[in-house]
């Protein structure tokens, strides 16, 4: 595995994130960046070969002509290494999510939920669930959550966080590991009792059933392709937060879920992503 790694302005890396983004499939297993010093943002893309490097670094030179990236090996196992060293820990609201090394340290009243970086999507640090977190939040300010779907579950972090404050969560995952892993972490979480983890689609778990709350943390494609199994899922007064999205693909999720008896009622920046909260009438 390989890393490349530039330092620009917050244009000329989000511009880079976003062409890599773009193009489907990407040459990128992961893209990530932030900001280093004040007015200084790095950007690191792992790419799995040489020859996804050098289409890493077209799209980039494209896109930010001004960037210039810098290549190293690194072993496949180091990457999960890098992320649980020195991981700090996530605030969102009510909860703060952090690996063991992390929530030792944190004593000052928030839900703790436990989540190791692993090959599961979903330590808090990404934009997407620090989105989902801070939308959960706002919906137990209003209501207390019942039954909860989680699409794209991903670690499970999502459905731990509101089964931690009573809700019956029904997580479901495509990848069998990453499955593997939320199920783990529910059990150490103290949640597996009121959390069940589906290795699949999940279709056939979702057909004719109601939520008070669904998540969906995925990408613009599946959230766009999923809006008439989504919409229904929703129970009367319920919410749906949907999130995995880029701000400039906001607008067209927006118009896939607008006419399904749905009101948008939030949007959640951060960095370059964009998490959309909806209700639904009762």
């Amino acid at each position: 595995m390989l890393v490349l790694t530039a330092l620009g302005t917050l244009t000329q890396v989000r511009a880079a994130a976003d062409e890599l983004d773009r193009h489907d499939p990407s040459p990128a297993d992961a893209v990530s960046w932030f900001e280093e010093t004040p007015g200084k943002f790095r950007i690191e893309i792992y790419v799995p070969t040489k020859q996804d490097a050098a289409s890493a670094e077209a799209i980039v030179g494209a896109a930010a002509p001004e960037l210039h990236l810098k290549q190293k090996k690194v072993k496949a196992a180091d990457w999960v290494a890098m992320s649980l060293e020195g991981l700090p820990a996530v605030r969102a609201g009510r909860f703060v999510v952090a690996g063991a090394h992390a929530l030792m340290g944190e004593n000052n009243g928030r839900t703790k939920v436990w989540i190791e970086a692993s090959e599961a999507f979903g330590t808090g640090h990404h934009g997407t669930t620090w989105g989902c977190l801070m939308a959960l939040e706002g919906v137990l300010r209003q209501r207390k959550v019942k039954r909860v779907l989680d699409v794209g579950a991903g670690s499970g972090v999502l459905a731990i966080a509101a089964a931690k404050h009573g809700a019956e969560a029904l997580a479901i995952e495509i990848d069998p590991r990453a499955a593997a892993i939320a199920e783990i972490n529910a059990r150490q979480n103290k949640v597996a009792q009121r959390m069940q983890v589906i290795a699949g689609d999940g279709a056939r778990h979702i057909a004719g059933k109601q939520f008070d709350l669904v998540f969906a943390n995925i990408l613009m494609r599946p959230l766009i392709k999923l809006a008439p199994r989504l919409a229904p899922a929703v129970a009367p007064g319920g919410a749906l937060i949907l999130s995995g999205l880029l701000r400039s693909q906001a607008p067209l999720v927006r118009e896939a879920y607008a006419s399904r008896g749905l009101l948008l009622e939030r949007q959640i920046p951060k960095e370059a992503w964009m998490t959309l909260v909806w209700r639904k009438a009762e």
